[in-house]
């Protein structure tokens, strides 16, 4: 592979990739400020190191739901990988299950659910969008459990679908002999040109703009997966989670892709940790590029973090072998930063490691 870091790998995928599909992958919602902030807000935070700590010896193994993974770092479920490398989400796997860690397949993927389980070495999460067909949602979650996945990660955050100016200017759609896979069947597959964006359509057409808490209630009446909740903000709704039995919570932004303004996810983690009290686990993801940020949101009480734009470089520029080195570079940067910090494990990761900076 012929990139060092994960900051200078979205040029090399630009290179790779179509206009429409890099505009796809990059973008966020209007001004894109959220966007930005992802990745900024963790500039913000400063660490502060122990010295004369024995580090001679470093983990940074840690288990999510009960799985054993080697390092604090998940595939984010993203949508069509397809774009970036013809082998999509197969790729995608294998890379995952190289670096010894859990893929969470995307509703919307290029590749069925069954094919991607079988092409895995580790865990794969199902992210499920809850259609207005609940009938097809129903199926959706029962196919996912009979291929193998291992948890069901519902997607609250998208009662319809966030402006993306690129997408629009795009006129974002499938290419030819791209389809949802998982949701062909059921004729929810195709996602066609429109004026404007077809994945803004397909959202509004096709899911369910009612879901609310008393859906994860069914949700857990329909499969003995664990739960999580992805794209929660707020420690009220943290809250809420907890009592409604979910196992994780994911603190979610949508990679700044739908409500733009909405704060960074590294600036609201630390209240729904607190908010939780424990009574689940909390995952976080959003602008993590370098081994300090995982280890920042480590500090702040994430269990671990979820990556996805930097998965789908690594896809576009080196298939399976670019993911698994994206996922090499992240380790080796929190291996060297914890040795640092003075934290030969993650348990060692504490909050009063991390402090914000002063303005000015």
């Amino acid at each position: 592979m012929t990139f060092q870091s994960i900051p200078e790998l979205a040029e090399l995928a630009r290179a790779k990739l179509s206009q429409m599909a890099f505009d796809y992958y990059a973008g966020g919602a209007h001004d894109e400020i959220t966007l930005r902030e992802n990745v900024a807000a963790y500039g913000r935070l400063r660490l502060y190191p122990r010295v004369l700590v024995d580090v001679s010896r470093r983990s940074m193994a840690t288990h999510v739901l009960g799985h054993a993974i080697r390092l604090p770092v998940l595939v984010a479920p993203t949508a069509f990988h397809r774009l970036a490398h013809p082998d999509g989400e197969l790729a995608t796997a294998r890379g995952a299950g190289e670096a010894g860690t859990v893929m969470i397949l995307s509703s919307l993927s290029n590749t069925p659910v069954e094919d991607v389980v079988r092409a895995a070495s580790g865990p794969v999460w199902f992210q499920l969008y809850v259609y207005r067909d609940r009938g097809a949602t129903e199926a959706l979650v029962a196919r996912a459990e009979a291929a193998g996945c291992k948890a069901l990660v519902v997607t609250v955050d998208v009662p319809l679908s966030g402006t993306r100016e690129r997408d629009v200017r795009n006129q974002f759609k499938l290419p030819d002999g791209l389809t949802v896979a998982n949701m062909a069947a059921a004729g929810y597959g195709q996602i066609g040109p429109t004026e404007g964006s077809g994945l803004t359509a397909y959202v509004a057409d096709r899911l369910d703009p009612s879901l609310s808490w008393k859906d994860i209630v069914w949700l857990r009446s329909i499969t003995r997966l664990p739960i999580l909740v992805k794209g929660v903000l707020r420690a009220d709704d943290a809250r809420r989670a907890v009592d409604a039995g979910v196992a994780a919570v994911v603190v979610s932004n949508h990679g700044g892709r739908q409500l733009d303004t909405a704060p960074p996810t590294i600036e609201a983690l630390g209240s729904i940790v607190d908010a939780v009290k424990g009574g689940c686990e909390v995952l976080i993801d959003g602008g993590v590029r370098r081994g300090t940020d995982v280890l920042k949101a480590v500090a702040l009480g994430a269990k671990a973090v979820l990556i996805g734009r930097p998965v789908l470089w690594g896809l576009a520029v080196g298939g399976d072998a670019g993911v698994a080195r994206v996922m090499g570079i992240l380790r080796d940067e929190i291996d060297l930063a914890m040795a640092l910090l003075g934290a030969p494990t993650l348990a060692d990761v504490s909050r009063d490691l991390v402090v914000p900076s002063k303005p000015g």
